[in-house]
């Protein structure tokens, strides 16, 4: 599979990001989606990026709600927006929970999908049972698409999103169509990888915010109410202390370098978690995988760029529908 971006990411304004939207729209109408969405993210290549443009949360698409309990007392919340297309499942960040989703999910939605997301363990609108008892996110994962009759889906994980869709994708990854990996460390245990992390993060990067760490600078100062919204959500997330949860599997580069799945590695240019360096690296050793560098962005791309992580991620995943 060729990788079908230029490092330096898309060109984009908002005025063209969202006429590409409404041509995805068009294009699901006429059925015919992989199409036009494919030519419009590659078409953006070519047109100037002015950069964070602040862009208001779109109306939300219906969408049903409910509960899956996942054992140890433990339910998790989720949100569906229904309809006959193919399911894409997002998996938040760890400072994040089912809710951050408004930019993705009514543009999805209208593109055809069947977008769910939802909260793990401890954190918005999940109901929590015993705190000593964390699980693991691939196994609640399970649990949910099973819940919710999937057979084969998109997933797509960000930040310690990231992580969990790694380990479900090295246990199941005969459930998926497509993994998208956004932002993330992935998650590899083999100590070469592990060692990049000392020199990214000093111990004084922990405590400081997380809009500082998760945000990128141009969007920091560039859009004042979307870093406040950031802000409400994040402290809104977590509903509970509980012990972090664990992973079904150590995930070495000999689990990534085995995948089928076709994947689509992205991050910010401004990540301070993942930069551009390890997004190229984890890209590398996994075959045929897609990379995207999406320009004046942080951590938080789906949030700081949503018409651009949009576009592409529709993109990707329209040319890999199944039958």
């Amino acid at each position: 599979m060729r990788d079908s971006r230029h490092s330096r990411g898309p060109l984009m304004d908002r005025r063209q990001a969202l006429s590409a939207s409404a041509l995805l729209g068009m294009t699901v109408a006429a059925g015919g989606l992989g199409m036009t969405a494919t030519t419009n993210a590659r078409a953006a290549e070519t047109m100037d990026d002015v950069g964070v443009v602040p862009v208001p949360l779109p109306e939300p698409a219906p969408q049903t709600e409910g509960l899956v309990d996942v054992g140890d007392g433990h339910q998790i919340w989720y949100f569906d927006t229904g309809g006959t297309g193919n399911a894409v499942i997002f998996l938040h960040a760890g400072t994040g929970s089912g809710l951050v989703w408004g930019y993705q999910q009514p543009v999805f939605a209208k593109a055809g999908y069947r977008m769910i997301g939802y909260s793990r363990r401890g954190r918005a609108n999940s109901k929590v049972g015993d705190l000593d008892k964390p699980g693991n996110g691939s196994d609640d994962l399970l649990k949910l698409v099973d819940h919710l009759g999937l057979d084969k889906f998109h997933l797509l994980g960000t930040a310690a999103g990231g992580m969990i869709a790694t380990d479900f994708t090295v246990s199941h990854e005969d459930r998926l169509l497509s993994l998208v990996l956004a932002n993330t460390i992935v998650g590899i245990t083999n100590d070469d990888y592990r060692a990049i992390y000392g020199l990214l993060w000093p111990k004084e990067f922990g405590p400081l915010p997380g809009d500082f760490k998760e945000l990128g600078p141009s969007y920091r100062h560039l859009d004042v109410e979307g870093r406040a919204r950031w802000n409400e959500l994040e402290h809104k997330a977590k509903i509970a202390d509980m012990k972090s949860q664990g992973y079904a599997n150590k995930v070495t580069w000999d689990h990534v370098e085995a995948w089928k799945v076709p994947v689509l590695v992205l991050t910010g240019d401004a990540d301070l978690y993942t930069p551009p360096s390890m997004m190229r690296l984890v890209h590398s050793r996994i075959p045929g995988a897609e990379k995207y560098l999406v320009p004046d962005s942080g951590h938080s791309a789906y949030w700081e760029r949503p018409e651009i992580f949009n576009t592409v991620v529709l993109d990707f995943i329209g040319r890999h529908n199944g039958a």
